[in-house]
């Protein structure tokens, strides 16, 4: 298939007008002009690479100057969520049955599809339904994103999380799993994996959309070091819910792949941020979104959080200068803040923290390909990468409304349109 007259956003430099995309198979095979003329071929003893010249038999598809961007991520994803906050008196995770919360989270996964998320990395699902969720996506039985499966969220006897009445013999094991001790989040962390977990959540702190107080360390040093070794030596990703500065600073020099939200980032968080290769998810759409809608009138500290996200909007464009890798995600499926509100997350990031479209597109795409250890493969426009692209109508590097606003034209998965359609095809 050649895409012609496109304007590639390659997801490193800025636009590129007339040119076109031969994606053979499920890989993009060549990107140029047809002025470029044929690829060296593999009988050249080069690199195998397609002509930009249709030949007889290809499906040509003129964009008429439409963009060509790489498929988007989301790196905090919680696929079981569905008006979390609307039962009260239910534990968390434990809101509807395992069968139906299956549903949830394919009907989730397909609405970031259609927004143009072609990677989505779990931060914590119920009932080790995300795995099997997983493999029906990759088994072809519903439509999806790739998908890095997440198991249950470890904390600690007595945190927020911890929402299960003692007397309470629940079959269910909802969203969290309560350990203690070192021996205990070893063991958990290793369960999760055996369950299908490719992502291990832990919660070090409170705050931040939690009734915990922020300025706690629910874990000690002992279980979050035995819980990072459990998980590194089985080559699995982990993550913190972290917001206060001493947890922050002290899971870094641990080694966490992924800080949540680190509310408390200054200077000596960024300088360790940078030279751990930790990528941060801020999710500063979701507290946002709790003032707007609530204002005053709700106990998690209106205050505090309007302090916390005047703070990060300064220091965001700091840790980006200092090169710190930003990815997408927030809690989306809380109640009034549902799946598919992705686009909002882009806007507030330009207008709020004052980064440009290119680079939160950076942040969408290369980013978080890098944060799921697929760099080589996924996140920008490259011969030989997988064909996983947007088709949109407009620009997103002078507009971030071209991809905040509504779908995408067409979503390629692999070089197979997976949602939209392709226009002109």
């Amino acid at each position: 298939m050649l895409l012609t007259n496109a304007t590639v956003l390659n997801g490193i430099d800025g636009p590129a007008a007339g040119r076109t995309v031969v994606i053979d198979g499920d890989r993009i095979a060549a990107i140029g002009t047809p002025a470029d003329g044929p690829g060296p071929s593999a009988a050249d003893g080069a690199e195998a690479a397609a002509s930009l010249v249709p030949a007889p038999g290809d499906t040509v598809v003129d964009l008429a100057g439409r963009t060509v961007m790489p498929g988007m991520w989301s790196c905090h994803f919680h696929s079981t969520y569905h008006e979390l906050g609307s039962r009260p008196n239910v534990p968390y995770g434990n809101d509807f049955p395992p069968s139906y919360q299956a549903l949830i989270a394919a009907k989730n996964l397909r609405t970031a599809l259609e927004h143009g998320y072609t990677g989505v990395v779990g931060a914590g699902g119920a009932n080790e339904v995300e795995p099997g969720v997983k493999r029906a996506v990759e088994d072809g039985l519903i439509p999806g994103p790739r998908f890095w499966p997440c198991g249950r969220e470890l904390s600690t006897t007595g945190h927020a999380n911890d929402t299960v009445p003692w007397h309470w013999g629940m079959p269910q094991s909802g969203a969290v799993r309560i350990c203690d001790g070192a021996d205990e989040f070893r063991f958990g962390v290793r369960e999760e994996i055996k369950r299908g977990a490719e992502v291990i959540k832990l919660f070090v702190t409170g705050g931040h959309g939690t009734l915990a107080p922020k300025d706690r360390i629910e874990m000690t040093r002992d279980e979050l070091a035995a819980a990072i070794e459990a998980a590194h030596s089985r080559n699995v990703l982990i993550r913190a819910h972290l917001v206060n500065k001493p947890a922050i600073m002290m899971a870094l020099e641990l080694g966490i792949d992924i800080v949540d939200h680190c509310d408390e980032m200054d200077d000596e968080i960024i300088a360790a941020l940078v030279e751990t290769g930790a990528s941060v998810v801020p999710s500063l759409h979701f507290p946002k979104h709790f003032l707007e809608l609530m204002g005053d009138g709700f106990g998690f500290g209106a205050e505090a959080i309007r302090a916390d996200l005047a703070h990060m909007y300064e220091a965001i464009p700091k840790a980006q200068a200092a090169g710190v890798r930003f990815v997408l995600g927030d809690d989306y499926g809380a109640i009034g803040f549902a799946h598919g509100l992705y686009g909002r997350e882009l806007r507030l990031y330009t207008e709020q923290a004052g980064i440009s479209p290119l680079e939160v597109i950076g942040w969408a795409t290369r980013n978080g390909a890098e944060l799921a250890r697929r760099g080589h493969d996924l996140g920008t426009l490259e011969p030989g990468k997988l064909a996983d692209l947007l088709v949109l109508d407009g620009d997103p590097a002078t507009d971030i409304g071209v991809i905040a606003e509504g779908k995408p034209l067409a979503v390629l998965k692999g070089g197979e349109v997976a949602a939209g359609e392709l226009p002109g095809a």
